[in-house]
């Protein structure tokens, strides 16, 4: 049984993935995104049309993890302060777009079909939402998510994802299932709903900070993977049992963990996994596309999928409009939402539960929101030269950059890295810092300073940290620096900022020879010749005199070190060994372009 399991998974995965690679290969550079790509995968290996993969709800039940691992990032994004801050928009903004785009769309699918009112109401309130899966990926990759166009759009999807509760309660109200009379009422789901938020708040404050605490002290990298998808699948869990959204509970858990010291450590880990499941996500909802109902109804779903687009799409640009929005920008907020949501495919499957609509009709409503979110890279391709300029006025002066919009990356707070990052600061230069050192982390944050926990070596880390946008990366770890291959990676990966690394001696120095580095520098010279300035001073050395051998000597180091990176060999240049001869004879003789120190 279990070879047969492995088998058929085998099975399955290979074909699966192998089309998904091939057509989003494709469609990213015909450049209409990977989204497409993916959905025209999955319809194609499908039972559909090659039916080489079959079981699409499953795979869907599957892949929704991805939609749960998207808002746990996006939380990872949110402070509780900022999200605070978006309240106006989320509970306003989302407010009228959830009910006026459910009155339209009321509207649109009675005169479509002429459905029972019931059924009318149970398809087309769940068409005002629209699919997060694809829309933040988007902003994402446009490097919009913290922009005011990106908080908006997001402010939206949110308070869609809320409204799930109160249309789980509209379609549970309408069901002509007896089966469905001894569900729970609204306004015990509501109180769920708050009970679970409030329940994930205390965990993140009081049991996940202390767990990854303790997992930072161990050091122990593939804990923090376990313990990442632990609090997303938990946080989702619990939200599951209660009958509420997944993604939601995923989002508050990232939300309590933005503003602590493993959020990047979490984002390099958990994106991996968000990436795989939400394009897996797209192959199983292509898989589910009717290409029968379509060819049956032709009319029906393309007319309708356009309606919904054209509906959407207008209700959004007004409502943009109305808050402010230059009316370009409103446009394209309007198409960048106009397509049906994920979700809608649980709400059409609970209404069929309820005896709202019959199968067929939970199918070609289901082909419709596939249709529509096929044309949102099209749309957004099509109108993107009509926008681009208006956009960049909006957007050109965001509130935060993107990431922490730090200009410096410090790796390392030691005794070392504190001098670096608070000399930076008193000059006006922002400083984002890592460190693995979990105490020092707690001792910064006490002092008032946002310190980072994760390998900062790491090129997906520094990524998430803000290196491509920096202008600066400076690498003050304790021990070893990193080798040369090490750094020729990172420069490869952030061409634009520039790299210093310290180093404990002149032995690290050598092993860095020929690094794209700006500069290194070794953490015992300036201290040792600071003693031994105040040694002399102390015996009565003239100050012309000690400046004349503390220059003789930096210089006479420098180009013996510059021969001893050149070779590799630290016995090369013993002859410049320093001595009172050397400083008697060879005064201001030795040249002053041998090298860095």
């Amino acid at each position: 049984m279990e070879e047969h399991g492995t088998a058929s998974l085998l099975h399955d995965f290979a074909p699966l993935l192998g089309a998904a690679l091939v057509f989003v290969l494709i469609f990213r550079k015909l450049g209409l995104g990977a989204t497409l790509g993916y959905l025209v995968a999955g319809s194609v290996v499908g039972p559909q049309v090659l039916g080489i993969v079959g079981d699409a709800e499953a795979k869907l039940g599957i892949a929704e993890l991805g939609i749960t691992l998207l808002l746990f990032l996006v939380g990872l994004e949110l402070s509780p302060s900022r999200l605070w801050r978006m309240k106006q928009d989320i509970f306003g903004l989302g407010l009228m777009q959830v009910a006026l785009c459910g009155v339209a769309l009321i509207g649109v699918v009675w005169f479509g079909t002429r459905f029972t009112w019931g059924a009318v109401i149970a398809l087309a309130l769940p068409l005002a939402l629209s699919s997060t899966a694809q829309v933040l990926p988007m902003l994402q990759s446009a490097g919009r998510m913290k922009t005011p166009f990106g908080e908006r759009a997001f402010a939206i999807l949110l308070f869609q994802d809320l409204s799930i509760v109160p249309l789980i309660t509209i379609t549970a109200a309408l069901s002509r299932n007896p089966a469905d009379a001894g569900g729970p009422p609204g306004w015990q789901l509501g109180l769920w709903t708050l009970g679970a938020v409030a329940g994930l708040i205390l965990a993140g404050r009081f049991l996940l900070r202390p767990m990854f605490r303790l997992i930072g002290n161990m050091g122990e990298r593939e804990m923090f993977v376990f313990a990442g998808l632990f609090t997303v699948i938990a946080s989702a869990a619990l939200m599951q049992a209660l009958g509420l959204s997944t993604a939601l509970g995923a989002f508050i858990a990232g939300v309590m963990l933005a503003d602590s010291p493993y959020r990047h450590e979490l984002e390099a880990d958990v994106e991996p996994f968000r990436s795989i499941l939400l394009g897996l996500f797209f192959l199983a909802v292509g898989m589910m596309l009717d290409l029968g109902a379509i060819a049956e109804h032709p009319v029906l779903v393309v007319g309708m999928a356009l309606a919904l687009i054209a509906t959407k799409g207008l209700v959004i640009f007004g409502i943009g409009r109305l808050f402010g929005m230059p009316w370009r920008g409103a446009l394209a907020l309007g198409l960048l939402l106009s397509q049906g949501g994920e979700f809608g495919f649980v709400l059409f499957a609970q209404a069929q539960n309820a005896l709202l609509i019959a199968p067929e009709a939970a199918s070609v409503f289901g082909a419709i929101v596939t249709l529509s979110m096929a044309t949102t890279p099209f749309l957004m391709m099509a109108t993107r030269r009509f926008r681009a300029e208006p956009e960049k006025r909006e957007g050109g002066t965001p509130e935060g950059p993107r990431h922490d919009g730090a200009s410096a990356v410090v790796v390392g707070y030691g005794r070392f890295g504190q001098t670096v990052a608070q000399m930076l600061l008193a000059q006006g230069i922002s400083v984002t810092v890592i460190d693995r050192d979990v105490e020092m982390i707690e001792i910064a944050g006490s002092f008032g300073m946002k310190v980072y926990y994760g390998d900062g070596t790491r090129i997906d880390l520094l990524r998430l940290a803000g290196a491509q946008d920096a202008e600066l990366l400076l690498f003050c770890t304790d021990g070893d620096p990193l080798e040369t291959e090490a750094i020729e990676a990172i420069h490869q990966a952030f061409p634009n900022p520039g790299i210093f690394v310290r180093a404990f001696d002149r032995r690290a120095v050598v092993k860095l020879a020929g690094a794209p580095i700006e500069g290194v520098f070794r953490e015992v010279l300036d201290s040792a010749v600071s003693m031994a300035r105040a040694a002399m001073v102390c015996v009565g050395v003239d100050d012309g005199e000690i400046d004349r051998t503390e220059d003789l000597y930096r210089k006479t180091d420098a180009k013996r070190l510059f021969q001893q990176s050149e070779t590799g060999d630290l016995r090369t240049g013993r002859e410049m060994i320093f001595t009172n001869a050397r400083v008697t004879a060879a005064a201001g003789t030795v040249p002053d372009d041998a090298g860095t120190g």
